[in-house]
């Protein structure tokens, strides 16, 4: 557990998106707002090094805010045998030889 002891993650928490033009952003303030495209009831992604990991919900207490996780997001599988296919309908996975 040692080795665990220095492991840095950058844990990210994404609420909402929202496409604006660049001069408007430069225009903002502090203390500006920005409306997002989500509801305080839609699911938030968590993200751990840039990687979605799992998704969750924005819990309010008092004054309080933290995130439950709801769903853990599995990373696929990586197929490392030759002919070995992908979900359905895939095409065979060949290695290929250089010559």
């Amino acid at each position: 557990m040692s080795a665990l002891d220095d492991l840095k993650v950058n844990l990210s928490v994404v609420l909402g998106r929202n496409r604006m033009p660049i001069h408007m952003l430069l225009r903002m303030g502090r203390g500006a707002v920005i409306e997002l495209e989500s509801t305080e009831d839609d699911l938030v992604e968590i993200l751990a090094n840039d990687h979605p990991v799992a998704r969750g919900q924005i819990v309010v207490t008092g004054t309080r805010i933290a995130i439950e996780v709801t769903e853990i997001i599995r990373r696929p599988e990586i197929v490392t045998t030759p002919g070995a296919t992908i979900g359905e309908g895939a095409i065979a996975a060949r290695a290929a030889a250089l010559v």
